[in-house]
C-alpha cells in the first residue's frame, strides 16, 4: 500500500493507494467517532463491496446503516439526496456520526454534499471504486448536486477524513468507466505535468489492460499532482482552477447533451480537444501538441468529437451554457487553456469568435 498525504493544516487527510485495502479495518477504524455509520453506495457498487466495507466497519466497531441510490448521474438530484437524509435521520446519525461514500464520483459527490450540509457538516470517508474518482474526484473536497441549467452547480466543499483507493476494484469496471477514468489521467499530464504525458504515452495499452502496477502508478501520479494543487488553492481562488482544463466545455456537453448521454470522462476529453483547439487559435499551442492530444485520447478510446456519441449541439447552445459555467468572473467565461504541453493557465480574455472555430475545428 502506497500512501499520499494532502496538506491542509486541520484538514489534512491520507490517501492510501493499494490493491486489497477496501476490507482493511485499520484504514477505517481512526475516523469513528461512536455515533453511527452510513455507507452511502449505488445498486451496481453494493453487491460487489458493501459487505467487505460493512465487515471492516464493524470490525473496527462502528454500527452500520448502508443507503443504496441508483446508478447514474440521474442520482445527483433534490431527490436523491433528500432520500440519503432521510436514511441518516431514521438512522439516528449524530454530528460524531460518518459518512462513508463507496462508490464513483456520482457517489462521492452525492454522499459528500449530504455530509457536508447534515446537521451543519458530519465527517465522512470516499472509498472510490472507479477510476475517475481514484484519481480525481475523491480528492479534493468538491461535493456537489446537478441542476437543470448546469452541472454540479449545488454544492461544498467539504474534505473527507482520508481516502481509500483499491485498485483491486478496478478490475470490474466495465471498459467504458475505465476509458472515462483515463481522461481525468491524460487531463493532470497535460495540464500539469509534460513528463507525466511522456509516461502515459508509453503505458496507454497496460491502462487499458489494467496493469496492477500501471494502474498504481497512475492513481498515485495524479493524486501527487491534485494534492499539491489543493494544498495550494483549496477553493479554487487561482491554481486550483487549472485542474478543470477540458471541464467548462465537458459539463456544457453533458448538460446540453442530457445527464447520462456522455460519461463525465467522455466529454472531458472532447472537452480537452476544444479547448487544445482553443488554445492554438489563441496562439499559445502548437498543433502538433493538438494532435498529440488527439492521439492519446484516441488511444484511450475516448471520444475526441462532439458527433462521436450521436450529440448535436451547434457552437451557440454551447456557448450559452458555458456562460453559467463555475469559474465565469464579472460576467465573462473564463477558460483554462494550454501554454505548452504540461502547462495550463486561466484565461478571460478569450473572443467567442475564437470559440465558436475552435469547437468547429474540434469536431473536425
Amino acid at each position: 500500500m502506497e500512501n499520499l498525504r494532502v496538506a491542509l493544516g486541520a484538514r489534512a487527510y491520507p490517501i492510501h493507494i493499494g490493491p486489497g485495502i477496501i476490507g482493511a479495518a485499520e484504514l477505517y477504524a481512526p475516523h469513528l467517532g461512536g455515533g453511527g455509520v452510513a455507507v452511502v453506495t449505488n445498486e451496481v457498487v453494493a453487491p460487489l463491496y458493501a459487505e467487505k466495507v460493512k465487515r471492516a466497519l464493524d470490525k473496527a466497531g462502528g454500527q452500520v446503516t448502508q443507503v443504496v441510490v441508483k446508478d447514474g448521474e440521474d442520482s445527483k438530484s433534490w431527490q436523491t439526496l433528500n432520500r440519503v437524509f432521510d436514511a441518516l435521520l431514521k438512522a439516528r446519525l449524530g454530528r460524531d456520526g460518518l459518512v462513508v461514500a463507496l462508490g464513483g464520483g456520482v457517489v462521492g459527490d452525492l454522499a459528500g454534499f449530504a455530509a457536508a450540509i447534515y446537521q451543519r457538516g458530519v465527517p465522512f470517508l470516499q472509498v472510490p471504486t472507479t477510476l475517475l474518482a481514484q484519481v480525481d474526484s475523491s480528492v479534493g473536497g468538491k461535493t456537489a448536486i446537478n441542476h437543470a441549467l448546469g452541472k454540479n452547480m449545488i454544492g461544498a466543499f467539504h474534505q473527507p477524513l482520508a481516502v481509500i483507493s483499491d485498485v483491486s476494484t478496478l478490475d470490474t469496471l466495465p471498459d467504458r468507466e475505465l476509458r472515462s477514468g483515463l481522461a481525468e489521467v491524460i487531463k493532470h499530464g497535460f495540464a500539469l505535468d509534460a513528463s507525466f504525458v511522456e509516461w502515459l504515452e508509453r503505458n496507454i495499452d497496460l491502462l487499458l489492460k489494467r496493469d496492477a502496477a500501471a494502474l498504481t502508478h497512475a492513481v498515485r501520479k495524479s493524486c501527487e499532482l491534485k494534492a499539491r494543487v489543493v494544498a495550494a488553492d483549496e477553493r479554487e481562488a487561482g491554481e486550483r482552477a487549472l485542474l478543470n482544463f477540458g471541464h467548462t466545455f465537458g459539463h456544457a456537453i453533458e448538460t446540453g447533451a442530457g445527464y447520462g448521454a456522455w460519461l463525465h470522462g467522455e466529454a472531458v476529453g472532447a472537452g480537452m480537444v476544444m479547448a487544445a483547439e482553443l488554445s492554438a487559435l489563441m496562439g499559445d499551442l502548437k498543433k502538433t501538441d493538438v494532435s498529440r492530444l488527439r492521439e492519446l485520447l484516441g488511444r484511450a478510446g475516448l471520444p475526441v468529437r462532439l458527433s462521436s456519441q450521436g450529440t448535436a449541439l451547434a457552437p451557440e447552445r454551447l456557448i450559452e451554457l458555458m456562460a453559467v459555467d463555475k469559474k465565469a468572473a464579472k460576467g465573462r467565461t473564463r477558460f483554462v487553456l494550454l501554454e505548452s504541453v504540461g502547462r495550463a493557465a486561466l484565461r478571460s480574455d478569450v473572443d467567442e469568435r475564437l470559440v465558436r472555430q475552435a469547437i468547429v475545428a474540434a469536431a473536425q
